[in-house]
């Protein structure tokens, strides 16, 4: 049996990757509500690219967690679901954000070229 072709085994991860990155980033910028497109652009921004598919599923997993909160904005001629984080989402921002600093300690110090033994 072949092995995968390399683009696609790499892309495969990086999906792994992003996944797990995508929920820090939505808790990290949900302390003022925002509706689901202007974070899909918030995101977007800040070089985090996420398909709108990938998204709102995401928002209603973290809703139906307790770690978000939403609300209808039917202000404006286009009504919107504003989504915020909860006391308890902040709690599970400060752990994974932990655990983010420390598998970056972690990834950092296995990358560095150690010095050759004498």
């Amino acid at each position: 049996m072949a092995p995968e072709p390399f683009d696609q085994v790499v892309a495969s991860h990086t999906q792994e990757l992003r996944r797990g990155t995508t929920v820090l980033a939505c808790l990290l910028v949900l302390d003022e509500p925002r509706y689901g497109y202007a974070l899909l652009r918030t995101l977007a921004d800040a070089g985090l690219d996420v398909e709108a598919g990938t998204l709102y599923p995401l928002l209603r997993r973290l809703e139906t967690q307790g770690l978000l909160e939403s609300d209808w904005n039917t202000d404006e001629s286009r009504p919107r679901k504003f989504y915020r984080i909860t006391g308890l989402g902040a709690r599970a921002r400060d752990a994974l954000e932990a655990e983010r600093l420390r598998l970056h300690a972690a990834l950092s110090a296995l990358s560095r070229p150690t010095p050759p033994e004498d």
